[in-house]
């Protein structure tokens, strides 16, 4: 039995598709995100500048296909379609997005009050917390120089400070049930690219609080680090042609991605996953 599985980012991406695998596999997701569930944009087939996760290669000479950092399957799959993901909120007692009525909170990743407050909201709704799963995320593309310093800084508090807010919060909770954690960090946080300065830092970053904090909790808390890299999500909408990956950029679908934060979740006791790296066959940032 899962439990309660808070996941920060749920309303979208990764974290939808975490709060769906969840709730399919028996646990009851709790999800906290700067937007409603049902305000956030339904999965949509990968198109060209839409819906790719993780960072990109800025566009080299015209006639070439950009790769995004991360990795993901060909762009000829489609992700979930919005009348799926209605079937699927129907076979979960009408909940939206596998997420009950109440089981989320609106709040601000980058307010490290807002976020202890949200935290603590859920899982004394909901007594308890048996998961945290941090896959919210943010990035802000360009060179250091032409990006202004309070954007490159607010990816670094979403990112990587929200991640330790929610974690922190979460512990006193996970400790008493001997709960997990899992970190979404990324293949720029091991590999970085050029104009994702702010995002590779960040993701750096989570790669190191996670590998410190494992050893902090060992024995109390589970701590998986899982590194992705780019997924067919809304992570890319908005943005300049240049940072969007090509029609035939390796994207992976979130469910996949979401079967393994799973998978993590449901080892035995005694048994833990310390990190995953979920790329397709052609990652361009991995190894």
């Amino acid at each position: 039995m899962l439990g309660n599985i808070l996941i920060t980012g749920g309303a979208s991406g990764l974290g939808k598709a975490t709060a769906h695998a969840v709730a399919e596999a028996g646990g009851r997701p709790l999800v906290i995100d700067v937007t409603a569930p049902d305000a956030a944009p339904a999965y949509a087939a990968y198109e060209p500048g839409r819906a790719a996760g993780g960072a990109a290669r800025p566009r080299p000479e015209a006639g070439r296909t950009a790769r995004h950092g991360g990795p993901g399957s060909e762009a000829g799959r489609t992700a979930r379609s919005a009348p799926a993901d209605a079937a699927r909120a129907e076979s979960n007692g009408g909940a939206r997005g596998g997420v009950r009525s109440g089981d989320h909170v609106v709040a601000d990743l980058a307010d490290r009050g807002q976020a202890e407050r949200a935290v603590r909201e859920l899982a004394e709704r909901a007594g308890g917390l048996d998961a945290v799963v941090t896959s919210a995320g943010i990035d802000r593309c360009g060179p250091l120089a032409r990006v202004e310093a309070e954007e490159w800084e607010r990816v670094v508090r979403v990112n990587l400070l929200g991640t330790v807010s929610v974690i922190r919060a979460a512990l006193p909770y996970l400790t008493r049930s001997r709960g997990r954690v899992v970190t979404v960090a990324s293949t720029l946080g091991l590999r970085p690219l050029s104009d994702a300065t702010a995002y590779c830092a960040a993701k750096a970053g989570v790669v190191g609080f996670t590998r410190a904090l494992a050893l902090e909790l060992r024995g109390q808390v589970g701590v998986t680090l899982l590194v992705p890299g780019g997924m067919r999500t809304p992570f890319f909408d908005g943005r300049d042609e240049q940072y969007t990956p090509g029609p035939e950029a390796d994207l992976n679908a979130p469910e996949d991605v979401a079967a393994t934060v799973v998978f993590a979740l449901t080892r035995p006791p005694g048994c833990e996953v310390r990190e995953l790296v979920v790329c397709p066959a052609r990652e361009t940032s991995w190894p």
